[in-house]
């Protein structure tokens, strides 16, 4: 699905640009490593069935936790129009952010691929700051 909606090939173009080395994962997973482009920050994110990372040569399949969050991620992909996708994402970090000061713990998505698995800290939600309303003229 992640083919036909562009995703995957999306995915591809930004390894083709961005990464050092791909790799053929389980499960049509392809491994982009080596991610050297600034956005975005994240340690490793998914592009379709495209899993992107930084950090070392193995660290997604010595992960089993993180790859399972990534892998979950592509299936996001297939049920959110593929690369529309990324535009709900950004907009759901930014109100994750608002709500608690992390792109991640109030975004569904991240919450529904698991934030423990990719290894996320959950913020508690901020409190809201009501102004004091001024004294009453006396």
């Amino acid at each position: 699905m992640n083919i036909v909606n562009l995703s995957t090939p999306l995915g591809l173009l930004i390894a083709l640009t961005g990464a050092r080395r791909m790799s053929r994962g389980p499960r049509g997973l392809v491994f982009a490593r080596g991610y050297r482009l600034p956005i975005p920050p994240a340690p490793a994110f998914t592009v379709g069935n495209v899993i992107l990372q930084r950090r070392g040569e193995d660290d997604i399949e010595n992960s089993p936790d993180l790859l399972a969050h990534e892998e979950r991620h592509t299936t996001q992909y297939a049920v959110s129009l593929g690369p529309v996708m990324i535009l709900l994402y950004v907009l759901a970090s930014g109100v994750s952010w608002v709500l608690c000061g992390c792109p991640a713990c109030y975004n569904p998505y991240e919450r529904l691929a698991g934030l423990a698995d990719g290894g996320y800290i959950r913020h508690q939600l901020r409190r809201l700051r009501r102004r004091a309303a001024p004294a009453p003229p006396p």
